[in-house]
Protein backbone atom coordinates (compact mmCIF):
# COMPACT_ATOMS: atom_id res chain seq x y z
CA UNK A 1 0.00 0.00 0.00
CA UNK A 2 1.34 3.53 -0.65
CA UNK A 3 2.09 5.48 1.80
CA UNK A 4 0.20 8.66 1.76
CA UNK A 5 2.64 12.15 3.03
CA UNK A 6 1.89 15.83 3.65
CA UNK A 7 4.56 18.27 3.64
CA UNK A 8 3.36 21.75 4.91
CA UNK A 9 6.42 24.87 5.21
CA UNK A 10 5.48 28.25 4.37
CA UNK A 11 8.81 28.63 2.51
CA UNK A 12 8.41 28.26 -1.22
CA UNK A 13 11.74 27.18 -1.99
CA UNK A 14 12.26 24.83 0.84
CA UNK A 15 8.61 23.43 0.20
CA UNK A 16 9.72 22.48 -3.51
CA UNK A 17 13.04 21.34 -2.42
CA UNK A 18 11.54 19.24 0.50
CA UNK A 19 8.64 17.41 -1.92
CA UNK A 20 11.58 16.90 -4.22
CA UNK A 21 14.09 15.13 -1.76
CA UNK A 22 11.14 12.88 -0.95
CA UNK A 23 10.37 12.09 -4.03
CA UNK A 24 13.85 10.94 -4.44
CA UNK A 25 14.52 9.38 -1.53
CA UNK A 26 11.15 7.50 -0.74
CA UNK A 27 9.75 6.67 -4.35
CA UNK A 28 7.14 4.18 -2.75
CA UNK A 29 5.66 7.01 -0.94
CA UNK A 30 3.07 9.69 -2.52
CA UNK A 31 2.99 13.72 -0.95
CA UNK A 32 -0.56 14.28 -1.33
CA UNK A 33 -0.84 17.76 -0.58
CA UNK A 34 1.99 20.62 -0.25
CA UNK A 35 0.90 23.61 2.02
CA UNK A 36 2.34 26.89 2.85
CA UNK A 37 -0.10 27.47 6.16
CA UNK A 38 -0.99 25.73 9.00
CA UNK A 39 -4.82 26.19 8.19
CA UNK A 40 -4.24 24.64 4.93
CA UNK A 41 -2.36 22.20 6.72
CA UNK A 42 -4.96 20.79 8.98
CA UNK A 43 -7.77 21.02 5.93
CA UNK A 44 -5.44 19.00 4.01
CA UNK A 45 -5.09 16.37 6.60
CA UNK A 46 -8.73 15.78 7.40
CA UNK A 47 -9.27 15.80 3.35
CA UNK A 48 -5.92 12.98 2.84
CA UNK A 49 -5.58 11.64 6.20
CA UNK A 50 -1.80 10.65 5.53
CA UNK A 51 0.11 8.91 7.65
CA UNK A 52 3.09 10.98 7.53
CA UNK A 53 3.21 14.63 8.00
CA UNK A 54 5.85 16.90 7.40
CA UNK A 55 5.26 20.04 9.56
CA UNK A 56 7.23 23.41 9.53
CA UNK A 57 7.01 24.60 13.32
CA UNK A 58 6.88 28.42 12.15
CA UNK A 59 3.60 28.85 9.68
CA UNK A 60 1.18 31.28 9.45
CA UNK A 61 -2.54 30.72 11.00
CA UNK A 62 -1.80 27.46 13.02
CA UNK A 63 2.03 26.36 14.12
CA UNK A 64 3.06 22.98 13.33
CA UNK A 65 3.33 22.27 17.38
CA UNK A 66 -0.61 23.16 17.17
CA UNK A 67 -1.23 21.19 14.11
CA UNK A 68 0.85 18.61 15.79
CA UNK A 69 -2.07 18.46 18.59
CA UNK A 70 -4.46 18.32 16.79
CA UNK A 71 -3.36 15.31 14.75
CA UNK A 72 -2.24 13.54 18.21
CA UNK A 73 -2.02 10.10 17.55
CA UNK A 74 -3.00 9.66 13.93
CA UNK A 75 -0.44 9.98 12.06
CA UNK A 76 3.46 9.82 12.29
CA UNK A 77 5.31 13.43 12.83
CA UNK A 78 8.20 14.92 11.55
CA UNK A 79 9.07 18.77 12.34
CA UNK A 80 10.64 20.88 10.35
CA UNK A 81 12.39 23.60 12.12
CA UNK A 82 15.35 26.04 12.22
CA UNK A 83 13.62 25.70 16.32
CA UNK A 84 15.76 26.27 19.24
CA UNK A 85 17.69 23.51 21.25
CA UNK A 86 15.47 23.54 24.08
CA UNK A 87 12.52 22.13 21.75
CA UNK A 88 14.93 19.97 19.82
CA UNK A 89 15.80 18.22 23.05
CA UNK A 90 12.16 17.58 23.92
CA UNK A 91 11.70 16.07 20.31
CA UNK A 92 14.48 14.28 21.16
CA UNK A 93 13.51 12.95 24.83
CA UNK A 94 9.71 12.52 23.04
CA UNK A 95 11.53 10.04 20.29
CA UNK A 96 9.81 12.48 17.75
CA UNK A 97 11.84 13.29 14.49
CA UNK A 98 12.62 16.39 13.28
CA UNK A 99 14.54 17.87 10.46
CA UNK A 100 16.97 20.91 11.20
CA UNK A 101 16.81 23.24 8.02
CA UNK A 102 18.62 23.69 5.77
CA UNK A 103 18.01 19.62 5.21
CA UNK A 104 20.65 17.38 4.56
CA UNK A 105 19.93 14.42 2.26
CA UNK A 106 22.07 12.31 4.59
CA UNK A 107 19.66 13.40 7.37
CA UNK A 108 16.35 12.89 5.50
CA UNK A 109 17.33 9.09 4.92
CA UNK A 110 18.03 8.86 8.40
CA UNK A 111 14.75 10.41 9.28
CA UNK A 112 12.97 8.01 6.55
CA UNK A 113 14.50 5.09 7.55
CA UNK A 114 12.99 5.06 10.80
CA UNK A 115 9.89 6.52 9.73
CA UNK A 116 9.44 2.87 8.11
CA UNK A 117 10.49 1.26 11.09
CA UNK A 118 7.40 2.84 12.40
CA UNK A 119 4.98 2.80 10.27
CA UNK A 120 3.28 -0.69 11.77
CA UNK A 121 3.52 0.53 15.04
CA UNK A 122 1.27 3.61 16.48
CA UNK A 123 2.21 7.07 16.12
CA UNK A 124 3.68 9.13 19.12
CA UNK A 125 1.44 10.66 21.05
CA UNK A 126 1.94 14.27 19.55
CA UNK A 127 -0.32 16.29 22.34
CA UNK A 128 2.05 14.84 25.27
CA UNK A 129 4.96 16.10 22.97
CA UNK A 130 3.86 19.74 22.16
CA UNK A 131 3.47 19.95 26.29
CA UNK A 132 6.47 19.26 26.57
CA UNK A 133 8.07 21.01 23.58
CA UNK A 134 5.69 24.56 25.02
CA UNK A 135 7.41 23.67 28.56
CA UNK A 136 10.96 23.60 27.22
CA UNK A 137 10.70 26.87 25.55
CA UNK A 138 8.06 29.51 24.49
CA UNK A 139 5.82 28.35 21.75
CA UNK A 140 6.44 30.02 18.13
CA UNK A 141 4.45 32.76 17.75
CA UNK A 142 1.97 32.68 14.43
CA UNK A 143 2.37 34.61 11.37
CA UNK A 144 0.40 36.41 9.52
CA UNK A 145 -1.58 35.23 6.92
CA UNK A 146 -1.76 36.94 3.41
CA UNK A 147 -3.51 34.38 1.65
CA UNK A 148 -6.85 31.95 2.12
CA UNK A 149 -7.94 29.14 -0.73
CA UNK A 150 -11.74 29.21 -0.22
CA UNK A 151 -14.43 26.96 -2.53
CA UNK A 152 -16.50 29.00 -5.08
CA UNK A 153 -18.63 26.57 -6.56
CA UNK A 154 -16.15 24.20 -8.14
CA UNK A 155 -13.25 26.13 -8.32
CA UNK A 156 -10.83 27.17 -4.97
CA UNK A 157 -9.93 30.40 -5.15
CA UNK A 158 -6.81 32.32 -3.75
CA UNK A 159 -7.90 35.29 -1.61
CA UNK A 160 -5.65 38.10 -0.74
CA UNK A 161 -6.60 38.63 3.12
CA UNK A 162 -6.06 42.25 2.46
CA UNK A 163 -9.21 42.09 0.27
CA UNK A 164 -11.93 40.59 2.52
CA UNK A 165 -14.24 43.05 4.44
CA UNK A 166 -15.29 40.47 7.07
CA UNK A 167 -15.16 36.89 7.82
CA UNK A 168 -18.53 35.84 9.89
CA UNK A 169 -19.08 32.32 11.17
CA UNK A 170 -21.45 29.82 9.22
CA UNK A 171 -21.68 26.39 11.19
CA UNK A 172 -18.52 24.82 10.20
CA UNK A 173 -17.33 26.67 8.15
CA UNK A 174 -16.37 30.68 7.44
CA UNK A 175 -17.91 32.68 5.34
CA UNK A 176 -15.34 35.48 3.66
CA UNK A 177 -16.88 38.43 2.13
CA UNK A 178 -15.41 40.36 -0.28
CA UNK A 179 -16.35 43.44 -2.39
CA UNK A 180 -18.21 41.98 -4.89
CA UNK A 181 -18.34 38.44 -4.10
CA UNK A 182 -18.06 35.88 -1.23
CA UNK A 183 -16.36 32.74 -0.69
CA UNK A 184 -16.31 29.69 1.97
CA UNK A 185 -12.91 28.71 3.68
CA UNK A 186 -13.97 24.97 5.72
CA UNK A 187 -12.10 26.68 8.81
CA UNK A 188 -13.68 28.02 11.72
CA UNK A 189 -13.55 31.48 12.74
CA UNK A 190 -11.63 30.91 15.55
CA UNK A 191 -9.33 29.17 14.12
CA UNK A 192 -8.85 32.11 11.33
CA UNK A 193 -8.65 34.89 14.57
CA UNK A 194 -5.28 33.99 15.66
CA UNK A 195 -3.96 34.36 11.68
CA UNK A 196 -4.90 37.73 11.61
CA UNK A 197 -3.46 41.14 12.00
CA UNK A 198 -5.29 42.52 15.23
CA UNK A 199 -4.52 46.17 14.03
CA UNK A 200 -6.45 45.02 10.60
CA UNK A 201 -9.07 42.91 11.72
CA UNK A 202 -11.83 43.57 14.28
CA UNK A 203 -13.75 41.06 16.21
CA UNK A 204 -16.68 43.19 16.37
CA UNK A 205 -18.93 39.75 17.52
CA UNK A 206 -18.51 36.01 18.45
CA UNK A 207 -19.25 35.29 15.00
CA UNK A 208 -17.56 38.38 12.96
CA UNK A 209 -14.39 39.83 12.21
CA UNK A 210 -14.06 42.92 10.38
CA UNK A 211 -11.31 44.70 8.64
CA UNK A 212 -11.08 47.84 10.24
CA UNK A 213 -10.54 50.32 6.97
CA UNK A 214 -13.85 48.54 5.81
CA UNK A 215 -15.79 50.25 8.60
CA UNK A 216 -17.63 53.51 7.09
CA UNK A 217 -18.92 54.07 10.22
CA UNK A 218 -20.53 52.65 13.90
CA UNK A 219 -23.97 53.90 14.75
CA UNK A 220 -26.24 53.18 18.11
CA UNK A 221 -29.48 51.49 17.76
CA UNK A 222 -30.26 52.01 21.26
CA UNK A 223 -28.65 52.27 24.26
CA UNK A 224 -26.90 49.00 24.60
CA UNK A 225 -26.84 48.21 20.95
CA UNK A 226 -24.61 48.67 17.73
CA UNK A 227 -24.12 47.88 14.13
CA UNK A 228 -21.59 48.73 11.53
CA UNK A 229 -21.93 49.68 8.00
CA UNK A 230 -19.54 48.88 5.45
CA UNK A 231 -17.77 50.11 2.68
CA UNK A 232 -18.30 48.18 -0.31
CA UNK A 233 -20.80 46.33 0.73
CA UNK A 234 -24.48 46.87 1.83
CA UNK A 235 -24.54 44.40 4.86
CA UNK A 236 -25.15 45.53 8.36
CA UNK A 237 -22.74 44.24 11.21
CA UNK A 238 -24.31 43.97 14.64
CA UNK A 239 -21.71 44.75 17.46
CA UNK A 240 -22.11 43.09 20.43
CA UNK A 241 -21.94 44.54 24.03
CA UNK A 242 -18.55 43.09 24.53
CA UNK A 243 -16.95 44.43 21.71
CA UNK A 244 -18.71 47.92 21.70
CA UNK A 245 -15.60 49.57 23.98
CA UNK A 246 -13.93 49.23 20.54
CA UNK A 247 -15.99 52.19 19.30
CA UNK A 248 -16.24 54.43 21.86
CA UNK A 249 -15.19 58.32 21.65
Amino acid sequence: MTVTLLVAEDEPLMRERLTDMLARAWPGAQVVAAVDNGLDAWDAYLEHTPRVVFLDIRMPGLTGLEVAERIGRKAHVVFVTAYDQYAVDAFDAGAVDYLLKPIQPGRLDKALARLREKLDSRPTDMSAIVRQVQAASPAPAREKLKWLKASVGKQIRLIDVNEVLFFQADTKYTRVVLEGSEALVRIPLKDLLGGLDADKFWQIHRGTVVKVTAIRAAERIDAERMQVLLRGSSEVLPVSRSFTHLFRE
